[in-house]
């Protein structure tokens, strides 16, 4: 169980990364959403403890992280959003080189490890090619592959998917259901579909707080039948209606609202999703500004 309460963080520049944040998070798959500079990066840097926050308590299990960082980086596998990696090593000759630096000095069982990795992330048939010759999905799967070294009880991962096209997202789908299920995996991403696809549970964060958090249905549901659709540009609103989105859908102009009655002629019932969540939570932010 990780427990973070009231983590705060302040770099030198100014900036407030994290304002008294707080949440709790269990085994399985745990989503962070939010856009791009809402502190997902910080928060996930501070719980890995690349960096310390400023105030607030910060538990994995009966790990009091900030005292002890060390205890909890044996527990811990970390996927950052950017990560280099030497050039002209093989797969196989890299995953050996940190899996000796996790500790895993027998070559028996760290071989074994290493094959039953490359196994689960579909990397058996290119583990002598040098991951600078993977493709944007290979390299993370070979970035989960790493992380997972050692079975740790926390595994990170920040932004997985981003840059990956529908095919290689679909293969880390998969990878990220099968090792969800004896360990807590962090999932950070701005990819709404990718979090209420794969995460029962969910935070949504927006400028260095937790605005949202709980399970993902559940932050849904209260939004059944308050969600219309119309297509056209030209279409009024009233002013009891919130536009979540304007897009465009076959070339066809599309507006999505929030409205607790039908506001218009044009407009039709559809599902609420967590993206409709998302929206209006950013709406109610930039509201409040």
């Amino acid at each position: 169980m990780l427990q973070i309460q009231d983590l705060s963080k302040t770099y030198a520049d100014g900036t407030q990364a994290l304002r008294k944040l707080s949440l709790e998070a269990g085994r399985g798959l745990f989503g962070l959403l939010g856009p791009n500079g809402a502190g997902k990066s910080s928060l996930l840097r501070t719980i890995a403890t690349l960096q310390s926050a400023d105030s607030g308590t910060l538990l994995f299990d009966d790990i009091d992280v900030q005292q002890e960082p060390q205890r909890l980086r044996a527990q811990l596998g970390y996927l950052p959003q950017e990560f280099g990696v030497y050039p002209h090593l093989s797969c196989w000759a890299l995953l050996e080189h940190i899996a000796v630096l996790k500790g895993l000095h027998q070559a028996g069982p760290r071989r074994e490890q290493i094959n039953q990795l490359l196994a689960l992330t579909n990397l058996s048939n290119v583990a002598s090619k040098t991951v600078a010759q993977f493709s944007g999905g290979m390299r993370q799967r070979f970035g989960i592959a790493q992380a997972l070294l050692g079975n740790p009880k926390l595994l990170i991962l920040d932004e997985p998917s981003a840059g990956l096209d529908p095919q290689e997202r679909a293969q880390l789908h998969n990878v990220l259901c099968e090792i969800s299920r004896d360990r807590l995996v962090l999932l950070s991403s701005h990819i709404v579909d990718d979090i209420e696809q794969l995460c029962p549970n969910v935070a949504i964060l927006l400028q260095g707080e937790i605005v949202l958090q709980g399970d993902t249905q559940d932050l849904i549901s209260p939004l059944s039948g308050q969600i219309w659709q119309a297509y056209g540009a030209d279409i009024d609103l009233p002013p009891q209606a919130q536009l979540l989105q304007r897009s465009y859908q076959r070339g066809i102009p599309l507006q999505r609202v929030f409205a607790q009655e039908c506001p218009g002629a044009d407009f039709s019932p559809v599902a609420a999703t967590l993206q409709d969540r998302y929206f209006l939570a950013l709406a109610k932010q930039e509201a409040t500004q």
